[in-house]
Formats: C-alpha cells, structure tokens, sequence
C-alpha cells in the first residue's frame, strides 16, 4: 500500500445501524457494538477507515504480489479484437495433434459459447496451451499498430505551418507527460505472510463502530486552492465545452479539414493535470480524434494504456480513493442492504444474484451484520455474474471473490454457498443455472452494470438489455434492487450524444476538482482508465462496439415496468438520513440526495448522475 495514499481520503465512518434498518421494534439494534468487533481481539480505536475501503485494501494486499489483470469492465474490447482471437484460437487448433480437455470450473455456461468461452473447452494441455498461445500472439501482432504513445500523431493537414509547430509541441509536452506517468505508475510488489495478513484483516477489514471520518488535512485543501487560483485565469478564457461541440459537430458533418484545426486549439491548452475543463478537454480530445480517424487509432489509444503495464492493484488504489472521494457507491450499497434485509427478515436462506459481482465490494458488511443475530437470514447464498476474463481460464477472478467472501463467512460462522458464472452474453444464461431453491428468500442485485447491455431499437425481442429485465422476472425475486449511472448519451445520434456525455463528464470532472488535488496520482489514473476509457467508447464507437450505453432513470422506470415490475417507494425518512451522513462524513457540500418518482437520485452541483430504485414483480 502506498503510505501516502490515505493522506489524500476524504474518508467517511462506515458503521450506521440506522442505514440499515428500519425503525421496527423487531429491527433495532443493540446499542452494545460488541458484536461487531472480532472476539479475540480489541478493537483499534485509531483505525478511521471504512469497511468498503478496508475490503479493498484486502484485494490490493492479494492483487500486489502478482501482475494480475483488473476485473473491471473494459469498454475497449473492440469487436475487431475479439474476432483476432478467434482466429488465433482456431489456427492453434488446426495445428495441434493432441487432445485433452481444461478442467472445468464451478461456473455455469450457456449452449451457445462465444469467443471468450472457446477459451475455456480449448483442446490442449496446459504446456501446449502455453506453446500455442505463443505462437498466437506472434501471430496476433502482425495485426496491431506499433505505437504505444499516449496521445495519437494527427495526419498533416493542409493547413499553415505555424499550426503544425503548434501541434507537434503539444505531443512532445504529453508526450513527457505520459513518461513522467509511466516512472510514477511502478510500484514494487510487497509479499506478506498468511498469518501476517489475516491479522491485519482482522484490524481493518472488519466493523467496529468507532470509526471516525477523514478529510483532507488543511494543509493539502490549501494547497489544491492554490493550485486552483493559479490555473483560473488561464481556463476562463476557453470555452472548452464550445470547441468539442464544434469539433464533434464538424467530424459529424465531414468536415476533416475544421475538425483538425479545432482539434489544435483544443489541444494547445488542455491538459490531463489541469482543472476540471482542460482534463475534460484532453479526455473527449482523444476520443474526437479516434473518431476522425477510424478505428486503427482506438486500438492504439487501447495499445497506450496497455503499455503502462498497471496490475489490478494499480487501478483499485484508484478506486479506492474514488470510493473515498465520493458517496455515490456507498450509499448505493447501504440502499441496496436495506431493501434486501427488508425483504429477507427472518428467512432460513438468502439467496442473492449478483448481476456483475466484480470484486464484491459491498458483501463483507453484510456478511458481519448476519453473524450472530436472530431478525437475518440464517444461511447465505450468492450466485456471482461477471464477464468472463482473457486468458485460459475466464471464470478465475470470480472465483477468486467467491472466495474471499467464503473466508469472511467462515469467520463469522454464517453458513455459505457461492456458485461463479462467467458469461459474456447475460442474457442467454439459462434459469436453471442459478439453482432457484423452494423457500429461500431470491434477492437480485444489479448495481451499475446494465447499462453496458446492447440496446437495439429493432424492438423487444432482439433487445439484450430488456431480456435480462425478462430472465429477472422469471426468476420472480422477492426484491430486485437496480442502480444506474444517470445519463442521456445512449442515443443513436451522435452529436446529440456528444452534448450530453460533455455534461455528464464535467460533473464527474469537476467534482474530483473540488475533492481531491490535481496532481494526486490515484486519480489521474482513475480518470485516465474509467473516465478516458468510457469517454472513447461513447464517442468514438458505433454500433456493437460501443458499450457505454446509459440511461436516465425515467427511461429505465418504462423498461422496468413493461417487463413486469412494479416500484416500492422510497420513504422520506431514508433520503433525510442519508443527507445527515453526507454532513456527518464531512463530504462536500455540493453532493445532493433526493428522491424523485420512487428513486433514490445522488448527483453533483445539481445534476443527478446516480440513481436507485427497489422492484417487486408485479
């Protein structure tokens, strides 16, 4: 763990028990927090971290001792690259002689496998795996640009010389700029003993209602300020968002020639290091351009990133400090907890699918809280949805959740059962697959993940985001929690989409502006690898390949009620409590919560960005 990185947390307590219940005589809480803190030892009355946090701290302790790649969803996965490797895989096979099958794992598979699972039935043994993979790859970079610069060449417009000066200096700068990233990024990797991170767990990881919040130390909000006032008279005079409209609306029109020369200018002052509009800026930059230039430079934007050779520790420190920059997950998951346990009071078993589990970030909480009562379920099951990973063993990384979650209920003696599918396709997975059990409580949890379900407009039946609406009905669950990013750019005219994804992103922009300083490191990563990455996917992709489909609250309420929900409201008393936790966690006071036709909206200076809701079936 980067010791510097908890000076930089705008950190928060983490133990409520009124976030989690309801004000019930059944449901209230011993005032004693004896229960929440591990028998054996005596709770560390300096440890002021969250329990989300300290479950990510975890992982990075796991993912640092090995190159291993994040399970976050990647939204660069071009269909082109996948149609390589489905290439590779069949000339490997062509060429191999013998046969064997790879072990299979305790996901679940559909009977239509696609690219990613071949990987998984390949017929070879592990050593001929490796040797044909080998070959492969050889193969696979015949195909692939060199280049591995952060920021793409521009073609030679015909245009004066003077701006071609212009923009060759503005690539030398993040040229140097991405240099200085990559010396910044190595992290030497730290092995801890078995026993040695099973105490430290137990001091971190674990509830213990003495949490206390973090912000900023004075000296570093001085210093941001600073930083701030030195750069404002610079941006003021740039109407960034006007250029990348203007940019986009004439690459729309075909206009190469007016799109380059706004291209310039945007680039001569943006900056990934600067304030919340030259970060915006360089981000939809890079995006415009890929669009102007086709597909090759997507790839080469995806190559650059690849280059910097970040593990899956790398990107959840980012996280990490995103998750304590912000509210927005966390009060996702305590909304989501409370639904649940509403639902499952006094349940033999509880039984949560996880659509797009990742990590499971938000289960260990949980986990504690069922230990030890009487009013919660007395056995646990969770069924883990995720994309499935490259490589020989796709469902791995699920798996390796499973297991963590296993730990922290074997632990606390809460009885367990997990079940990983891998799936690149949600909505082909067969009902039977999840193993619906006679009497147990069915909750569904989906938290932010749909919006990456193609949408096609040639109606219902050929629509992947309403069919996995229609499997979660089938599976008829006593709640189905749903939380999305709030936004308007999935439309299919892109400069419409444009204008709303400008507005969307400044917000995101603009709050790590007033969150966190420019130069920290944690998120110049975070807006590089989620920002930069699902910036370019909306704005330079169409079609199958664009991923980063959102939509706003209203539209998701129609979809949710033409498959057969209907909507539990949100009481007052909830969205009063957890606008007193904003102001009790010491978050900035631009962060909103509100409620609005039933859902639970959060945003930023006005804007909702986030929002969750509790179905039942109708």
């Amino acid at each position: 763990m980067d010791p510097n990185l908890s000076l930089n947390l705008n950190a928060f307590e983490y133990l409520d028990e009124s976030l989690f219940l309801d004000s019930s005589p059944s449901f209230d809480f011993d005032r004693n927090p004896s229960f929440l803190a591990d028998p054996t030892e005596e709770p560390d009355e300096n440890d002021s971290s969250t329990t989300l946090l300290r479950y990510v701290t975890q992982i990075l302790m796991e993912e640092s001792a090995g190159d291993k790649q994040s399970m976050f969803y990647d939204s660069l996965a071009l269909r082109k690259t996948e149609e390589m490797l489905q290439q590779v895989i069949t000339d490997s096979k062509a060429h191999s002689a013998t046969s064997g099958s790879i072990g299979s794992s305790s996901s679940s598979w559909s009977s239509s496998v696609p690219v990613h699972e071949i990987v998984v039935r390949s017929m070879f043994s592990d050593a001929e795996s490796d040797l044909q993979f080998r070959r492969g790859l050889e193969e696979a970079r015949k195909f692939l640009p060199n280049s591995d610069q952060w920021v793409f060449n521009l073609e030679k417009p015909a245009v004066q010389v003077i701006k071609e000066e212009r923009v060759k200096k503005s690539h030398q700068r993040e040229v140097l700029d991405l240099e200085e990233q990559v010396r910044s990024s190595k992290q030497s990797a730290t092995n801890v003993e078995d026993v040695e991170v099973t105490d430290m767990f137990d001091k971190v990881l674990l509830l213990d209602g003495q949490c206390d919040p973090q912000t900023l130390s004075s000296q570093e909000t001085m210093s941001n300020k600073k930083k701030k006032k030195k750069k404002k008279k610079k941006s003021q005079v740039i109407d960034f968002r006007t250029l990348l409209t203007h940019c986009a609306q004439a690459i729309s029109t075909g206009d190469k020639t007016t799109a380059l020369d706004l291209l310039l200018q945007i680039r001569q002052d943006s900056s990934p290091m600067g304030d919340a509009s030259q970060r915006l800026a360089h981000c939809f930059a890079n995006a415009l351009e890929a669009r102007l230039r086709g597909s090759p430079v997507i790839q080469t934007y995806y190559n650059a990133i690849t280059s910097l050779k970040e593990t899956a520790s790398d990107i959840l420190k980012a996280y990490r400090v995103y998750l304590s920059s912000s509210p927005f997950v966390t009060l996702m998951y305590f909304f989501s907890f409370r639904m649940i346990l509403d639902a499952a009071k006094d349940a033999e078993v509880l039984h949560i699918v996880d659509f797009g589990i990742l990590y499971g970030f938000q289960w260990p909480m949980f986990i504690q809280y069922m230990s030890g009562r009487k009013d919660v379920p007395r056995k646990l099951r969770i069924t883990g949805i995720e994309l499935p990973q490259r490589g020989l063993r796709p469902a791995e990384r699920i798996e390796e959740t499973g297991r963590r979650l296993a730990e922290y209920c074997k632990r606390f003696n809460v009885p367990f059962e997990y079940k990983a599918i891998a799936s690149q396709h949600w909505e082909t997975i067969r009902l039977d697959e999840f193993n619906i059990r006679p009497g147990e409580v069915l909750a569904v949890n989906a938290g932010l993940r749909l919006k990456t379900l193609q949408d096609e407009t040639g109606g219902e039946e050929t629509c992947p985001r309403d069919a996995v609406l229609k499997l979660i009905r089938k599976m008829n669950p006593d709640v189905f929690v749903h939380a999305i990013v709030n936004g308007s750019f999935n439309a299919p005219f892109f400069i419409s989409r444009f204008k709303e994804a400008v507005y969307h992103y400044y917000a995101l922009f603009d709050m790590f502006d007033s969150t966190l300083p420019r130069d920290n490191q944690e998120r110049i990563r975070f807006e590089r690898e989620f920002y930069g990455r699902e910036a370019m996917n909306v704005i330079a992709c169409e079609e199958g390949d664009r991923v980063e489909r959102p939509e706003t609250y209203r539209q998701w309420q129609v979809r949710m009620v033409r498959a057969g929900f209907k909507q539990k409201p949100v009481r007052d008393e909830i969205v009063e409590l957890f606008r007193e936790k904003l102001k009790k966690w010491r978050y900035h006071k631009d962060f909103v919560v509100d409620e609005n036709s039933k859902w639970l909206l959060q945003g930023w200076k006005g804007r909702t960005l986030y929002a969750s809701s509790c179905w039942v079936p109708a």
